[in-house]
């Protein structure tokens, strides 16, 4: 009964959702939405970079008031911040690479050296990287800075291989596919959960983006033209989907 009592604590406790397979669906179909709605409203709506970037991380940072100011995860509103964070971090690379004409092997090694630098900062006063003992305050703003670097970080190295380097849409999508199924095969084996747990939500950066382009680009530069207000349409409506059963599986459990 007290083993009961006390798992029920850590999962009411904990601000971050169970790590499952609906996890990392919801969090690639987040990625991909970062990716095709930033594209929708700079281009298509016809907001830039700037207005877009600003206008999304003033309601970025209004959802994350939100969620901090929880005593338990709520994943209507964690998954609100995962898919403005997408949405920021895409335009953060953009901003730099296309207005400031920042270099993506640069921007891309920058973003490492911050995450990095979180990581180091948040064992240094935690002693933890757990995303299982997210459980203070200090621990979340050190996962969400983390997180928002994940995403900063996988677009620049997703646009450093789709474009840069010249992959492309389909084979950047199965490179970084691969490469997350190689991260998962690592974690079957045995190798450090916190490790490949960080080392996946970085690659589905990446991975979800380039889906993202491979669907809305116009055929002609080798995507399937789906257009980015369709696809970010479809992307969402699954994402409340998936995330509206985890929230009434999680009042259930309540009960």
């Amino acid at each position: 009964m007290q083993s009961t009592a006390r798992a029920s604590l850590i999962r009411w406790d904990n601000k971050v959702p169970e790590i499952a397979a609906s996890f990392w669906i919801i969090k690639i179909l987040s990625t991909t939405v970062g990716e095709t709605a930033a594209d929708f409203l700079a281009v298509d709506v016809g907001w830039g970079t700037g207005r877009t970037t600003a206008l999304t991380a003033a309601l970025l940072i209004a959802a994350l008031v939100l969620q901090l100011r929880q005593g338990r995860c709520v994943p209507w509103i964690y998954w609100l911040c995962v898919v403005l964070v997408s949405v920021v971090g895409t335009q953060i690379t953009d901003l730099l690479t296309d207005s400031l004409g920042v270099s993506l092997y640069l921007s891309s090694a920058v973003f490492a050296a911050a995450l990095v630098a979180v990581f180091l900062v948040w064992w240094k006063v935690e002693r933890t990287l757990s995303i299982h003992a997210i459980t203070s305050r200090r621990r979340e703003l050190f996962y969400w800075g983390a997180i928002l670097c994940t995403f900063a970080l996988g677009t620049a190295v997703g646009d450093l291989a789709t474009e840069a380097l010249g992959l492309g849409f389909v084979n950047g999508s199965i490179a970084f596919g691969v490469l997350i199924a190689v991260t998962y095969a690592a974690w079957r084996l045995g190798g450090n959960a916190v490790l490949t747990f960080w080392v996946a939500y970085v690659l589905t950066r990446p991975f979800g983006a380039a889906i993202g382009d491979l669907l809305t680009q116009d055929r002609t530069y080798g995507g399937m033209g789906l257009g980015a207000a369709t696809t970010s349409a479809v992307f969402l409506v699954l994402i409340v989907s998936l995330v509206a059963v985890a929230q009434h599986r999680l009042r259930r459990e309540a009960v």
